[in-house]
């Protein structure tokens, strides 16, 4: 059976809350002993409890983090939170970064805890954003640099670094004219954006026909599209909230596989 949805947001809902809370045994502990964060997603993963911890140390216990929640969508065990982030870096530096948040979740006694975190957010579009606010981010920049060697040393920093990776202009133009066709009804355009078995599921397990899925996305608008390692995240707001990942191959010419969350 599956559980119920409230279940899952309340158990996602605590993250930010102990964020909030700068309570780091409590954040650490809503993850199984085998959890696993991606953030952003492109950069070496965080597992098992030390690990994460260490990602505490580094991003979020010196900063205040406001979740600005725009949607939450629920399918089988998996929660996908659209939102905006507000981090606030220091005393005259605060950042508004939008985000698409997967949690994949395990039940386990006593009650729900998250297997795998991913976010997916921009990179360079943040440090850009970082360096707009001039000689007031210098000392934040240098306590982020320096937070990174100490709490992860030199291969952390690297792992984090490798966040700038991945299809971004590229990808990006391939999932909006994907959308574009999609949106028209024009199904042989859209079609030509997929790589060759390209795997449509709603969620993460049930296929979809390419046609159904189409008649599905007919008509449709979106947001913002956000480009992480391989990803290309779309939020989709009519007819309904729903969140669609695509993965790109390695250049990011044509779209490999479709993830498709929606309520």
């Amino acid at each position: 059976m599956s559980a119920p949805r409230s279940a899952l947001v309340d158990a996602v809902d605590r993250s930010p809350s102990m964020a909030a809370d700068h309570d780091r045994a409590g954040w650490v502990g809503l993850f199984t002993d085998d959890g696993r964060v991606e953030d952003p997603v492109g950069s070496r993963p965080h597992i098992g409890a030390v690990q994460i911890g260490r990602f505490y140390d580094t991003f979020i216990a010196p900063r205040r983090i406001v979740f600005h929640r725009e949607a939450d969508i629920v399918s089988e065990s998996t929660v996908i939170r659209d939102v905006v982030l507000e981090v606030g870096m220091g005393p005259a530096v605060t950042m508004r970064i939008p985000a698409v948040l997967r949690y994949d979740l395990r039940d386990e006694t006593p009650g729900w805890r998250i297997e795998r975190l991913r976010a997916y957010w921009e990179l360079p579009a943040m440090v850009l954003q970082f360096a707009g606010n001039g000689l007031a981010a210098g000392p934040q920049a240098l306590e982020l640099g320096r937070a990174l060697m100490r709490n992860q040393g030199m291969r952390g920093a690297l792992g984090f670094a490798t966040g700038f990776r991945g299809a971004r202009f590229r990808g990006k133009r391939t999932v909006r004219g994907f959308l574009d066709a999609m949106a028209a009804g024009d199904q042989l355009r859209a079609w030509r954006s997929l790589g060759p078995g390209a795997l449509i599921t709603r969620g993460e397990r049930n296929p979809v026909k390419f046609g159904a899925f189409s008649d599905e996305l007919t008509g449709m608008s979106w947001t913002k599209l956000i480009a992480a390692g391989s990803s290309v995240t779309v939020s989709v707001r009519s007819p309904r909230p729903a969140v669609l990942i695509a993965e790109l191959g390695a250049a990011g010419g044509v779209i490999t596989r479709l993830r498709y969350f929606a309520e």
